[in-house]
């Protein structure tokens, strides 16, 4: 499960239509399994079909994260046009099976936001919790 406060959830919201028709992207980090901040990044990709962060802002957030004593527990993408469902794409470039990977879909008129463990090339979906 990850628990995410509500100010973050809409925060992630704002940014995956702020960002719109492109892929919105960032992370999560805090203790355990619940949230304590959101970093927003850099979609280098610019493209409404795939994201790839900003390497010197992801560098930051691990720093900064480190310092503050908080872990990276999840990152995140928007999918403005598809389900909230990680692509043959995001497996494949789920690198880290210690964290999880959320996607929240903009497909419908009400937004989606999953959740997901991936390892091994295999995704599970994971409670969320938005408080």
């Amino acid at each position: 499960m990850i628990r995410i406060p509500a100010h973050i959830y809409d925060g992630i919201l704002s940014q995956a239509y702020s960002e719109l028709p492109n892929e919105a992207c960032g992370l999560l980090v805090g203790n355990d399994s619940v949230v304590v901040k959101q970093h927003e990044l850099t979609n280098i990709d610019h493209s409404p079909e795939h994201f790839s962060f900003d390497p010197a802002e992801q560098f930051q957030v691990f720093r900064s994260a480190r310092s503050e004593g908080l872990s990276i527990i999840a990152n995140y993408h928007s999918h403005p046009e598809t389900p909230s469902r990680p692509s043959v794409e995001d497996i494949r470039l789920a690198y880290d099976p210690n964290i999880l990977y959320l996607i929240v879909s903009l497909s419908s008129e009400i937004p989606v936001l999953k959740a997901f463990s991936i390892q091994n090339g295999i995704s599970t979906e994971v409670p969320v919790e938005v408080f």
